[in-house]
Protein backbone atom coordinates (compact mmCIF):
# COMPACT_ATOMS: atom_id res chain seq x y z
CA UNK A 1 0.00 0.00 0.00
CA UNK A 2 1.43 3.39 -0.97
CA UNK A 3 2.09 5.68 1.70
CA UNK A 4 -0.19 8.99 2.25
CA UNK A 5 2.05 12.16 1.29
CA UNK A 6 2.86 14.08 4.66
CA UNK A 7 0.59 16.37 5.90
CA UNK A 8 1.06 20.06 4.66
CA UNK A 9 2.31 22.42 7.65
CA UNK A 10 -0.47 24.08 9.63
CA UNK A 11 -0.72 27.92 9.52
CA UNK A 12 0.40 27.95 12.71
CA UNK A 13 3.54 25.86 12.35
CA UNK A 14 4.25 28.41 9.34
CA UNK A 15 3.92 31.45 11.35
CA UNK A 16 6.39 29.94 14.12
CA UNK A 17 9.05 29.63 11.27
CA UNK A 18 8.27 33.38 10.40
CA UNK A 19 8.70 34.69 13.49
CA UNK A 20 11.99 32.64 14.35
CA UNK A 21 13.47 33.98 10.92
CA UNK A 22 12.46 37.46 12.13
CA UNK A 23 14.33 36.59 15.37
CA UNK A 24 17.27 35.36 13.63
CA UNK A 25 17.31 38.70 11.72
CA UNK A 26 17.00 41.02 14.33
CA UNK A 27 20.23 39.09 16.34
CA UNK A 28 22.36 39.63 12.98
CA UNK A 29 21.38 43.46 12.81
CA UNK A 30 22.67 43.47 16.44
CA UNK A 31 25.56 41.55 15.82
CA UNK A 32 26.38 44.17 12.75
CA UNK A 33 26.28 46.60 15.41
CA UNK A 34 28.65 45.25 17.68
CA UNK A 35 31.06 44.64 14.32
CA UNK A 36 30.51 48.53 13.82
CA UNK A 37 30.77 49.35 17.50
CA UNK A 38 34.41 47.11 17.05
CA UNK A 39 35.01 49.17 13.60
CA UNK A 40 34.62 52.99 15.37
CA UNK A 41 36.56 51.73 17.93
CA UNK A 42 39.59 50.51 15.60
CA UNK A 43 39.17 53.89 13.14
CA UNK A 44 40.24 55.79 15.98
CA UNK A 45 43.32 54.86 15.80
CA UNK A 46 44.09 53.50 12.32
CA UNK A 47 41.96 55.66 10.36
CA UNK A 48 40.73 59.23 9.93
CA UNK A 49 38.00 61.21 7.09
CA UNK A 50 34.70 59.90 5.79
CA UNK A 51 32.86 56.49 6.80
CA UNK A 52 31.27 56.31 2.93
CA UNK A 53 32.85 53.70 1.07
CA UNK A 54 31.32 53.88 -2.13
CA UNK A 55 33.68 51.35 -3.93
CA UNK A 56 32.64 48.44 -1.06
CA UNK A 57 28.93 49.37 -1.21
CA UNK A 58 29.06 49.07 -4.76
CA UNK A 59 30.12 45.85 -4.69
CA UNK A 60 27.86 44.77 -1.53
CA UNK A 61 24.82 45.87 -4.40
CA UNK A 62 26.41 43.91 -7.23
CA UNK A 63 26.27 40.81 -5.05
CA UNK A 64 22.63 41.13 -3.69
CA UNK A 65 21.28 41.56 -7.05
CA UNK A 66 23.78 38.55 -8.45
CA UNK A 67 22.20 36.21 -5.42
CA UNK A 68 18.55 37.16 -5.33
CA UNK A 69 15.59 34.95 -5.87
CA UNK A 70 12.11 34.08 -5.30
CA UNK A 71 9.15 36.18 -4.51
CA UNK A 72 10.69 39.30 -3.01
CA UNK A 73 10.49 42.11 -4.74
CA UNK A 74 14.17 43.38 -5.71
CA UNK A 75 12.85 47.36 -4.76
CA UNK A 76 12.40 46.50 -1.45
CA UNK A 77 15.39 44.06 -0.58
CA UNK A 78 17.60 47.03 -2.15
CA UNK A 79 16.02 49.45 -0.46
CA UNK A 80 16.35 47.31 2.68
CA UNK A 81 20.02 46.89 2.14
CA UNK A 82 20.53 50.71 1.56
CA UNK A 83 18.90 51.45 4.80
CA UNK A 84 21.20 49.42 6.53
CA UNK A 85 24.52 50.61 5.21
CA UNK A 86 23.05 54.34 5.59
CA UNK A 87 22.50 53.83 8.74
CA UNK A 88 25.35 52.07 10.12
CA UNK A 89 27.55 54.54 8.00
CA UNK A 90 25.20 57.01 9.67
CA UNK A 91 26.45 55.27 13.42
CA UNK A 92 30.27 55.54 12.58
CA UNK A 93 30.37 59.28 11.26
CA UNK A 94 26.67 61.62 11.58
CA UNK A 95 26.04 63.01 8.42
CA UNK A 96 23.32 65.13 7.03
CA UNK A 97 21.95 64.55 3.39
CA UNK A 98 21.44 67.88 1.66
CA UNK A 99 18.69 67.61 -1.30
CA UNK A 100 18.32 69.74 -4.21
CA UNK A 101 14.71 69.90 -4.70
CA UNK A 102 14.67 72.38 -7.57
CA UNK A 103 14.22 69.87 -10.27
CA UNK A 104 11.36 67.77 -8.03
CA UNK A 105 10.69 67.73 -4.21
CA UNK A 106 8.51 64.79 -3.77
CA UNK A 107 10.94 62.55 -6.56
CA UNK A 108 13.68 63.86 -4.52
CA UNK A 109 12.84 62.88 -0.88
CA UNK A 110 11.78 59.61 -2.51
CA UNK A 111 14.71 58.68 -3.61
CA UNK A 112 16.48 60.42 -0.43
CA UNK A 113 14.20 57.82 2.16
CA UNK A 114 15.00 55.55 -0.33
CA UNK A 115 18.91 55.31 -0.24
CA UNK A 116 18.99 56.77 2.95
CA UNK A 117 16.11 56.12 5.30
CA UNK A 118 14.22 58.01 7.71
CA UNK A 119 17.93 58.11 10.62
CA UNK A 120 19.74 60.19 8.68
CA UNK A 121 18.76 64.07 8.50
CA UNK A 122 17.27 65.44 5.36
CA UNK A 123 17.77 69.03 4.51
CA UNK A 124 16.10 70.58 1.66
CA UNK A 125 17.86 72.90 -0.75
CA UNK A 126 15.90 74.89 -3.68
CA UNK A 127 19.44 74.92 -5.67
CA UNK A 128 22.02 72.76 -6.54
CA UNK A 129 24.29 75.35 -5.65
CA UNK A 130 23.12 75.86 -2.52
CA UNK A 131 23.02 72.12 -1.62
CA UNK A 132 26.51 71.81 -2.74
CA UNK A 133 27.62 74.93 -0.82
CA UNK A 134 26.54 73.39 2.08
CA UNK A 135 28.17 69.95 1.72
CA UNK A 136 31.06 72.32 1.07
CA UNK A 137 30.55 73.47 4.81
CA UNK A 138 30.07 70.52 6.59
CA UNK A 139 33.06 68.06 7.91
CA UNK A 140 30.96 64.49 6.22
CA UNK A 141 27.59 65.45 4.92
CA UNK A 142 26.31 64.62 1.23
CA UNK A 143 24.38 66.71 -1.65
CA UNK A 144 22.19 64.97 -3.52
CA UNK A 145 21.46 66.93 -7.06
CA UNK A 146 19.66 65.79 -9.96
CA UNK A 147 22.07 64.41 -12.35
CA UNK A 148 19.92 66.22 -15.37
CA UNK A 149 20.06 69.62 -13.72
CA UNK A 150 21.60 71.56 -15.86
CA UNK A 151 20.57 75.03 -14.82
CA UNK A 152 23.49 76.41 -13.69
CA UNK A 153 26.81 74.92 -14.11
CA UNK A 154 27.05 73.93 -10.12
CA UNK A 155 29.69 71.22 -11.12
CA UNK A 156 32.36 74.16 -11.17
CA UNK A 157 32.39 73.87 -7.79
CA UNK A 158 33.79 71.13 -7.33
CA UNK A 159 36.86 71.52 -9.37
CA UNK A 160 39.48 72.68 -6.76
CA UNK A 161 41.72 70.80 -4.50
CA UNK A 162 39.86 69.85 -1.26
CA UNK A 163 36.51 70.33 -2.91
CA UNK A 164 33.87 67.97 -2.57
CA UNK A 165 33.84 65.25 -5.47
CA UNK A 166 31.08 63.30 -7.32
CA UNK A 167 30.83 59.96 -5.00
CA UNK A 168 27.85 57.81 -6.60
CA UNK A 169 24.99 57.68 -9.31
CA UNK A 170 21.82 56.64 -8.14
CA UNK A 171 19.90 54.59 -8.68
CA UNK A 172 22.92 52.09 -8.53
CA UNK A 173 20.06 49.18 -9.58
CA UNK A 174 18.27 50.51 -12.80
CA UNK A 175 15.48 48.67 -13.92
CA UNK A 176 11.84 49.90 -15.25
CA UNK A 177 9.28 51.30 -12.88
CA UNK A 178 11.73 52.01 -9.99
CA UNK A 179 10.19 53.24 -7.25
CA UNK A 180 13.09 56.10 -6.74
CA UNK A 181 14.07 56.51 -10.42
CA UNK A 182 15.24 60.21 -10.46
CA UNK A 183 19.08 60.36 -11.63
CA UNK A 184 21.18 61.75 -8.73
CA UNK A 185 24.78 62.70 -8.24
CA UNK A 186 26.00 61.99 -4.77
CA UNK A 187 28.38 64.53 -3.49
CA UNK A 188 30.70 64.60 -0.73
CA UNK A 189 34.53 64.55 0.86
CA UNK A 190 36.05 60.81 0.30
CA UNK A 191 39.27 59.29 0.85
CA UNK A 192 40.40 58.58 -3.03
CA UNK A 193 41.13 55.03 -1.76
CA UNK A 194 37.59 54.52 -1.01
CA UNK A 195 35.73 55.40 -4.57
CA UNK A 196 35.40 53.71 -7.55
CA UNK A 197 36.53 54.96 -10.64
CA UNK A 198 34.85 52.71 -13.08
CA UNK A 199 32.79 56.08 -14.36
CA UNK A 200 34.91 59.61 -14.27
CA UNK A 201 33.06 62.76 -14.30
CA UNK A 202 34.71 65.46 -15.80
CA UNK A 203 34.50 69.64 -15.92
CA UNK A 204 35.02 70.99 -19.34
CA UNK A 205 34.76 74.41 -20.47
CA UNK A 206 34.82 75.24 -24.06
CA UNK A 207 34.65 77.89 -26.52
CA UNK A 208 33.08 77.75 -29.76
CA UNK A 209 29.76 75.27 -28.22
CA UNK A 210 27.02 74.38 -30.68
CA UNK A 211 24.92 71.35 -31.34
CA UNK A 212 27.31 69.86 -33.88
CA UNK A 213 29.77 68.94 -31.22
CA UNK A 214 27.17 68.16 -29.11
CA UNK A 215 26.41 65.34 -31.42
CA UNK A 216 29.99 65.13 -31.90
CA UNK A 217 30.39 63.68 -28.03
CA UNK A 218 27.32 62.05 -27.52
CA UNK A 219 28.40 58.48 -28.84
CA UNK A 220 31.28 58.66 -26.22
CA UNK A 221 29.79 60.09 -23.13
CA UNK A 222 26.97 61.53 -21.49
CA UNK A 223 27.03 65.06 -21.59
CA UNK A 224 25.13 67.80 -19.44
CA UNK A 225 25.84 71.39 -20.65
CA UNK A 226 25.19 75.24 -20.04
CA UNK A 227 25.78 77.74 -22.38
CA UNK A 228 28.55 80.60 -21.17
CA UNK A 229 27.36 83.77 -23.04
CA UNK A 230 30.75 85.53 -22.41
CA UNK A 231 32.95 83.14 -24.41
CA UNK A 232 30.27 81.80 -26.71
CA UNK A 233 31.21 78.05 -25.13
CA UNK A 234 29.60 76.50 -22.53
CA UNK A 235 29.99 74.55 -18.93
CA UNK A 236 29.97 70.70 -19.53
CA UNK A 237 29.56 68.01 -17.06
CA UNK A 238 31.01 64.53 -18.85
CA UNK A 239 30.48 61.44 -17.41
CA UNK A 240 32.22 58.46 -19.25
CA UNK A 241 33.69 55.24 -18.93
CA UNK A 242 37.75 54.23 -17.80
CA UNK A 243 37.43 52.49 -21.44
CA UNK A 244 36.56 55.90 -23.36
CA UNK A 245 38.97 58.14 -21.15
CA UNK A 246 39.24 62.50 -21.04
CA UNK A 247 41.78 62.32 -24.08
CA UNK A 248 39.32 60.90 -26.65
CA UNK A 249 37.01 63.56 -24.99
CA UNK A 250 39.35 66.14 -25.72
CA UNK A 251 40.35 64.55 -29.34
CA UNK A 252 36.46 64.57 -30.24
CA UNK A 253 35.78 68.14 -28.85
CA UNK A 254 38.88 69.85 -30.70
CA UNK A 255 37.94 67.75 -34.12
CA UNK A 256 34.18 69.15 -33.85
CA UNK A 257 35.72 72.69 -33.57
CA UNK A 258 35.90 73.77 -30.24
CA UNK A 259 38.94 75.09 -28.00
CA UNK A 260 39.07 73.56 -24.43
CA UNK A 261 39.44 76.80 -22.15
CA UNK A 262 40.02 74.41 -18.75
CA UNK A 263 39.40 70.52 -17.38
CA UNK A 264 38.96 69.36 -14.29
CA UNK A 265 38.27 65.93 -12.72
CA UNK A 266 35.05 66.30 -10.18
CA UNK A 267 34.60 62.87 -8.98
CA UNK A 268 33.77 59.57 -10.11
CA UNK A 269 31.34 56.63 -9.60
CA UNK A 270 29.97 53.15 -10.15
CA UNK A 271 28.51 52.18 -12.92
CA UNK A 272 24.66 51.59 -12.82
CA UNK A 273 23.60 47.94 -12.65
CA UNK A 274 20.80 47.17 -15.07
CA UNK A 275 18.17 44.51 -14.53
CA UNK A 276 14.98 43.87 -16.08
Amino acid sequence: MSQLPPAPPSLQELRQEIDGIDEAMHRLLMQRGDIIDRLIQVKQTQEVGSAFRPAREADMMRRLVQRHHGILPLDTVESIWRVIISTFTFVQAPFSVHADISASEPAMRDSARFHFGFTVPYIAHFSAQAAVEAVSKSKGDLAMVSATSNRTPWWLSLESRGAPKIIARLPFIERPDHPAALPVFVISRVADSAMVTEVETWSIRVSGWNAEIARALSPLAEVMAVPDKAFDGAALLISLTAATGIDSIRAALIEAGASIRSTALVGCHATRYTVG
